[in-house]
């Protein structure tokens, strides 16, 4: 049974205060991208390992977080993911070199697992009739920690210190980290009893490890350089070779034969989209709003006026995030990502029309995140409605990996679209030209639609009935009962 819904709220409303410390970790860093080679005094090319070993952390920890968590219990693994969290903030405070900084965001990358735990704890833990609009208001926190995030850094770095950036996740964390203790219930494991496959984790880390760093470096190594086609090779032959270990091992990372059963590839692949769509808006409208207005299309906006200005988008998650629930419990959530999909596609046409003025990016931020909060409060409500109790973490925190990927990637291929498209600023770095931007808003476009499409291949459930998360499904034979009390 269920926690009573006074404790459920109080769950919720804990899990996503949790999610939005988490996010927070990860966008606050932005602003200060441009000023880390002088404060570390190195190049550019030894500090852009600040982000990418964020991106590595969380890629290999994120699945690996939730099959723990399916193991040994989700809320003991929630309050794990926090230690490395709060150590990576107190590690980048006191960062004395570039080096340590990379450790300290490589330690907050690894704690990324949280939002994905947190959304597997609700199907444990709050009533099925709520439980659609709680997945959708935790999965908004991605956005609102980014929404509050860059304007935060964006004010902490221009009127104190950057490193106060750092000591103040930290606090933040060990504060998310208090209430998940005392308010989240104990539950026990879904998938007690069961080994973890070191091996198929082993292999997962090597296999993304060797995918990302060649996607994410590819484009300042050389795409055809031995060090990306090394990469790319050792992926393939390692990833093809971890399937087989997964397929044969009896209890595997992740389950491969539930990942290919339509239902859930077909969100994955959808999630792959969405999250490309996603964030190739959020690489170019900020760069719009900064670059100076003699460029002909630039808005000349500070740092902090960007984040402010792009503010309440993410705020927008959250003030949709009940109104998608509702929709997934009336519609489904197959209706609810595929709309979702559709209205990122539209925030694109808003951006091609509106691209000129601060109010035109703000309104297309506002669609893009709308439609963002739909596709993600449903794609959590898609995967974990539709494998065992056991796998509910573990699968959740493939998807999150999914959504990532799709990240990645569009990262990389905005990079080479905007490079190969620039303009010389006479002493200055060359910047990207509008057609350049403009022509990542057709790719986005396209992207959101592609989505759309997938989303609407998935297959109704084996109900008959496309409706929202059952707290037990008829595909799971180890369905637990939910602990009222600790």
């Amino acid at each position: 049974m269920a926690t009573s819904p006074t404790r459920s709220g109080r769950v919720v409303a804990v899990l996503a205060f949790a999610g939005i410390a988490a996010s927070l970790t990860q966008t606050m860093i932005t602003p200060l991208i441009a000023q880390l080679p002088a404060i570390f005094d190195t190049s550019l090319s030894n500090t852009a390992w600040i982000v990418t070993a964020t991106l590595l952390a969380g890629a290999v920890a994120v699945p690996i977080a939730g099959r723990l968590g399916d193991l040994f219990g989700k809320r003991r693994m929630l309050l794990i993911s926090t230690v490395p969290l709060i150590l990576g903030g107190v590690l980048c405070a006191i960062a004395p070199s570039v080096e340590v900084m990379i450790a300290g965001r490589a330690l907050q990358g690894a704690g990324t697992g949280l939002v994905p735990l947190g959304i597997a704890m609700l199907r444990d833990t709050v009533p099925r009739e709520k439980l659609s609009s709680a997945i959708a208001t935790v999965s908004a926190t991605l956005g609102v920690g980014g929404a509050i995030g860059l304007p935060v850094a964006a004010a902490v770095i221009e009127f104190a210190d950057w490193r106060t950036l750092f000591w103040g996740s930290a606090v933040v964390t060990v504060l998310a980290a208090l209430a998940l203790r005392l308010v989240l219930p104990a539950v026990p494991a879904a998938a007690a009893g069961q080994r973890f496959d070191a091996p198929g984790a082993i292999g997962l880390a090597i296999g993304l490890i060797s995918l990302i760093l060649a996607i994410s470096q590819g484009s300042s190594w050389g795409w055809t350089s031995g060090a990306t086609l090394g990469l790319f090779g050792v992926a393939a032959v390692v990833v093809v070779a971890w399937g087989f270990w997964e397929t044969r091992t009896r209890d595997p990372l992740i389950d491969l034969r539930t990942a290919v059963r339509p239902r859930v590839l077909f969100t994955n692949i959808a999630s792959i989209f969405v999250g490309f769509g996603m964030y190739a808006s959020m690489l170019v409208l900020p760069q719009v709003l900064q670059l100076p207005t003699s460029t002909g299309f630039g808005l000349g906006q500070s740092v902090l006026a960007a984040g402010l200005w792009m503010a309440p988008a993410g705020l927008m998650m959250l003030v949709l995030s009940p109104v998608g629930g509702r929709l997934t419990d009336r519609r489904g959530p197959k209706f609810t990502l595929a709309l979702g999909s559709a209205v990122i596609a539209l925030g694109y046409g808003v951006a091609l029309l509106g691209m000129g003025s601060v109010w035109g990016i703000l309104a297309t931020s506002l669609v893009v995140n709308s439609g963002v909060a739909l596709a993600y409060g449903a794609m959590p409500a898609l995967i974990m409605g539709s494998v065992p109790l056991s796998e509910t973490a573990a699968a959740n925190g493939f998807n999150t990996l999914m959504r990532s990927l799709g990240t990645t990637v569009g990262a990389a291929i905005v990079g080479v679209v905007l490079a190969q498209m620039t303009l010389e600023s006479g002493p200055g770095p060359a910047m990207p030209t509008e057609a350049g931007f403009r022509v990542v808003l057709v790719i986005g476009a396209g992207i959101a639609v592609l989505a759309t499409a997938v989303a609407c291949c998935i297959p109704a459930s084996k109900r008959g009935v496309d409706g929202g998360v059952a707290l037990t499904d008829v595909a799971s034979t180890d369905a637990v009962p939910v602990l009222s009390s600790r």
